[in-house]
C-alpha cells in the first residue's frame, strides 16, 4: 500500500492503545481474570454496513466478554442508512462499505462530533465481493469484465450466450434466461461492485459508481441477506454479496490480466495493498482508492473495504475511551483474526495497522 502521504510512520504501541480495555480485549476476552480487571463500562451504538454484521457480532462478543460492564449494539441497516444515522448523532460509530465523499465531509453536520472537527475512517473490514449464481449443475464460471458487465447491464440475457461459453469450455450451459439480482437499498456493496464494473469494463458499463442501483431492471432485494435469498431461491439467478455469505452457491472467477482469479481473503488483501490512499484527506482519514484495473498476479479486484467511522473529536466525552478501546480491539491482530474466522475477511497488514492505531490514538 502507498503510504507516502503520511511521511515517516508513527510508532504507536498497541499495548498502550489496548490498555484502555484493561488489556482484556487484546486477549479476546477469553479469561475470567481479564474480564474481572476491566474498568470499562457504558453503552455504544453502531449502525451501518450489513457486510460487517458477522464480524461485528464476533467483535462485540469478544469485547463484551472481556468488558462485562459494556454493552454494544450494532444495527446492520446498510451503509447508506449507517452513514445517515451517524450524521444525525443517533450512533456513536458507523460501519460503511465506502468512505464519506469529499463534499459530504466538507458539508459537516456530524451531530456527535465537536464543531469544526472532522472524522476518522478506518479500513478495518476487507472482504471480497463474491459474484454468486444459481444454475443447476454449474458450480463455478470464468467471466471476463466485459461479460460480467454485460450480464448486469442486461445486454447478455441467456446463460448459453457465446460470450459466457467462450471462457467456459467444457461447461454445459443451459438455454435459460439470466435474472440479475441487485440490492434495492443504498448499499456500499453496490457502490463497490458498480465501481468495479465501470473501471474494468467502461465500454459496457456506462453508469457512475453509486450505492443505489442505477437503472430499472433485474430483481431488487433488501440487504445482503435479501440478495443471497433471491439468488438461492431463484432459477438462473446471479447477484453479488459479501463473500462470507456465498455459502453453497456457484461463484465466479473474474478475469484479471490473462488469468481468472477466484475470490479469497488473500486475493482481497493483495488488491488493497496494491492501492493508494485517497489524496487530500486528513492524515487520520484512511480512505483507500482501490485500483480495480490492476493486472498484478493473484489480485481479486471486486473487493469492498468497509470502514469503521468515528469522530476525530466528540462533542461529549462520555464514551470517547470506550470508542477508542473497541476500535483498538477491532484493529488488533486478534480482533482481525476473530473477524477472519467469523466472516472470512482478510486481516489488515501490519503497515496499515500502524496507521489505523495512530488514527485511533488521535480520537478525543
Amino acid at each position: 500500500m502507498n503510504l507516502k502521504r503520511f511521511g515517516a510512520p508513527a510508532v504507536i504501541a498497541m499495548t498502550a492503545a489496548l490498555a484502555l480495555s484493561s488489556c482484556a480485549a487484546n486477549e479476546g476476552g477469553s479469561t475470567d481474570t481479564a474480564a474481572s480487571e476491566s474498568t470499562l463500562s457504558g453503552n455504544l451504538v453502531g449502525a451501518g454496513a450489513s457486510s460487517q454484521d458477522s464480524a461485528q457480532q464476533a467483535w462485540i462478543a469478544g469485547f463484551q466478554t472481556a468488558n462485562p460492564d459494556v454493552t454494544i449494539n450494532y444495527d446492520p441497516t446498510g451503509s447508506g442508512a449507517g452513514r445517515d444515522t451517524f450524521l444525525s448523532g443517533a450512533s456513536d460509530y458507523a460501519g460503511s462499505d465506502r468512505a464519506f465523499k469529499d463534499d459530504e465531509i466538507a458539508a459537516g453536520g456530524f451531530e456527535k462530533c465537536a464543531p469544526d472537527t472532522t472524522i476518522v475512517e478506518l479500513p478495518l473490514y476487507i472482504s471480497p465481493i463474491a459474484v454468486i449464481f444459481n444454475v443447476e449443475g454449474v458450480d463455478s464460471l470464468n467471466l471476463d469484465p466485459a461479460t460480467l458487465a454485460g450480464i448486469f447491464a442486461g445486454d447478455i440475457t441467456n446463460w448459453n450466450d457465446p460470450a459466457i461459453a467462450a471462457t467456459n469450455e467444457g461447461v454445459e450451459l443451459p438455454d435459460q434466461a439470466i435474472t440479475p439480482v441487485h440490492r434495492s437499498d443504498d448499499s456500499g456493496t453496490t457502490e463497490n461492485f458498480t465501481d468495479y464494473l465501470g473501471a474494468a469494463a467502461p465500454d459496457v458499463w456506462t453508469y457512475e459508481a453509486d450505492g443505489v442501483w442505477p437503472f430499472e431492471g433485474g430483481e431488487g432485494a433488501q440487504g445482503t441477506s435479501g440478495v443471497v435469498d433471491a439468488v438461492t431461491n431463484g432459477t438462473g439467478t446471479i447477484g453479488y454479496a459479501d463473500a462470507s455469505r456465498a455459502g453453497d452457491l456457484g461463484t465466479v472467477a473474474v478475469g484479471v490480466g490473462g488469468d481468472f482469479v477466484e475470490y479469497s481473503p488473500e486475493a482481497a488483501a493483495a488488491i488493497v495493498d496494491a492501492s493508494p490512499f485517497v489524496e487530500g484527506r486528513d492524515d487520520h482519514d484512511l480512505a483507500i482508492e482501490l485500483d480495480r484495473t490492476s493486472e498484478e498476479a493473484g489480485v481479486y479486484p471486486i473487493v469492498l473495504v468497509s470502514y469503521l467511522i468515528a469522530c476525530q473529536q466528540y462533542a461529549e466525552t462520555e464514551n470517547v475511551e470506550l470508542v477508542k478501546s473497541y476500535l483498538s480491539y477491532i484493529a488488533s491482530p486478534e480482533g482481525q483474526d476473530v473477524a477472519a474466522e467469523a466472516a472470512g475477511s482478510a486481516p489488515i497488514s501490519d503497515s496499515l495497522r500502524e496507521k489505523v492505531t495512530a488514527a485511533i490514538d488521535s480520537i478525543q
